[in-house]
């Protein structure tokens, strides 16, 4: 039997092309190979606090039989404790949540593999308030395909996925993400 993942983003137009193989990739390296990834079109997410709502009220029903869901939003306004706290509503309704916060956005874990043409130390880009503006985005017009679909950006996660243990190294929640997976699988083996 297959496992089924439900992968949640803000917005999905862009970070879905970065969020599935980066989830097929975490959930292989758990031990979850044959992993099917779904990221969430419908209802199309816009930002923050729809995902929260689409959460919170009107997924369950559509989207209950998936075996884990998790949930990748910016880490601006994703803070610890309303990660814990939504995890803990959603176990209460029966589904399994996973929350990531990419620190500062998901776009980060495409640049991981090109660190040195930031211009900027590392730690400085995960901290960087424009990152996507000021780092993303001129490694993604040097390095991407605008033709291929998402405009480059699967070329660059499958960059950075080519290690992945220094993704894991260079951006520890993804570390703490396919750990908590890892465990959560070991816990359902019978």
């Amino acid at each position: 039997m297959s496992f089924r993942v439900l992968v949640i983003p803000e917005d999905p137009t862009h970070n879905g092309y970065i969020l599935k193989p980066l989830m097929e990739a975490l959930l292989a390296d758990a031990g979850k190979q044959q992993a099917r990834v779904q990221v969430l079109t419908s209802p199309r997410l816009n930002g923050y606090d729809h995902a929260l709502q689409a959460i919170k009220h009107d997924l369950s029903d559509a989207y209950r039989w998936f075996d884990l869901w998790v949930f990748v939003p910016d880490a601006d306004r994703a803070t610890a404790a309303a990660m814990t706290n939504l995890e803990a509503e959603l176990t209460a309704k029966g589904i399994r949540l996973c929350c990531c916060p990419a620190e500062p956005e998901v776009e980060i874990y495409a640049c991981a593999h090109l660190r040195t043409e930031c211009g900027l130390p590392w730690p400085q880009v995960r901290r960087h308030p424009r990152m996507k503006e000021v780092v993303f985005e001129p490694l993604l017009a040097a390095h991407g395909d605008s033709r291929s679909a998402g405009g480059g950006r699967v070329q660059m996660i499958e960059g950075a996925l080519r290690n992945l243990p220094l993704l894991l190294q260079l951006c520890p929640e993804l570390q703490a993400l396919r750990d908590r997976i890892a465990a959560h699988l070991m816990a359902e083996q019978p």
